[in-house]
């Protein structure tokens, strides 16, 4: 797997929308990511033809993605946001310009397509990240995703995640004034829950939204089993609020396909149970998550009794956000109950 070099105060990095366009929808908080970005990191923000572009042809997304990578002035990709047709993207995409200059490409949810094809070409990158969420919305850059962002573009490291104890699902609507200034509304969160093996293990991740990853089932753009042998699976739902039914299948799905019996361990982001549509009460809010927990805890233990499964950290589609390795290095600790990452 080819590691990416991390970039340098004053580097030059793009800005993309391969997915949906989240900066034509919401200018202003797009405007204040990129001042965000730029004087938390040091780095440039260099946007593309699609960056603002609602509707562009997966083509047209592609080629900046493709220019991104071809341009040896650009030193990293942040993507603004997910989406829901990115795996159209994908087939238009250059292997041998990401290979011959691999740099850090920062995604999740619908950038679970590019991270997969990153990952099929060997080359690593970060689950989690998203300019319009969690860099210029709110009143501020959360501490935590602050950490990972520096540690993923800039410094590198090991950090042993935590959790910060408060929550959102969402936040506010981007045409609000308080999109600017405040938080959506936040709530304490519930402990880690460990399950399976108590040792402690090491690995390379994949994985990402299962949403996303069954659509790559279907497409057959999946990894081979033994190419997961040891790995640390990463599993996270999005903002359709999936029940623990479908999780339950899902997460069935990976364990009939061999996936499940060869990876080291499983970690699971705390799901998002609300939206603008579905905002139910905090006491329901914890049995949905609970149930979603025991539905992966339930199907990874009838594979692999043996993984170490770590359920509620947050990464994927909660915030605050912790950006992870994808396809660097992650341990797991059954024993001591830590979760460290490799940058």
């Amino acid at each position: 797997m080819l590691i990416p070099p991390k970039a340098r105060p004053g580097d030059r990095v793009a800005v993309l929308s391969p997915a949906f366009a989240a900066p034509a929808a919401g200018p202003e908080v797009h405007e204040q990511a990129m001042r965000r970005l730029e004087e938390a990191t040091g780095l440039i923000p260099v946007e593309y033809p699609t960056t603002r572009q609602l509707d562009a042809p997966p083509e047209a997304r592609a080629a900046d993605v493709n220019a991104a990578l071809a341009d040896p002035g650009i030193r990293a990709i942040l993507a603004t946001i997910g989406g829901d047709d990115q795996i159209l993207v994908t087939p238009h995409l250059d292997p041998a310009l990401a290979q011959a200059d691999p740099k850090p490409f920062l995604g999740f949810s619908d950038n679970t397509n590019i991270l997969n094809w990153l990952w099929m070409n060997g080359v690593a990158a970060f689950h989690g990240g998203s300019t319009q969420l969690h860099l210029g919305a709110g009143p501020g850059i959360d501490d935590i995703h602050l950490r990972a962002l520096k540690a993923a573009l800039l410094d590198g490291g090991e950090i042993e995640l935590f959790e910060p104890g408060e929550s959102e699902d969402f936040g506010h609507r981007w045409d609000a004034p308080e999109a600017l200034t405040e938080f959506g509304g936040r709530a304490p969160t519930e402990p880690w829950v460990w399950a399976g093996s108590s040792q402690r293990v090491e690995g390379r991740t994949w994985g990402g939204s299962l949403e996303v990853i069954g659509e790559l089932a279907h497409a057959d753009r999946l990894p081979a089993v033994e190419d997961l042998e040891g790995a640390i699976l990463l599993l996270e739902t999005c903002e359709e609020l999936p029940n623990a039914d479908w999780v339950r299948r899902w997460v069935r799905a990976l364990g009939e396909r061999g996936y499940l019996a060869v990876v080291a361990g499983v970690l699971v982001a705390r799901p998002v149970v609300s939206n603008f549509e579905f905002d139910p009460s905090s006491v329901e809010r914890v049995a949905l998550r609970a149930a979603q927990r025991d539905a992966v805890i339930g199907e990874v233990t009838r594979y692999n009794p043996d993984a170490v499964v770590c359920v509620g950290v947050p990464f994927g589609h909660t915030k605050p956000q912790w950006i992870l390795p994808y396809g660097g290095t992650v341990t797991l600790n059954g024993t001591a109950r830590t979760v460290t990452a490799q940058y």
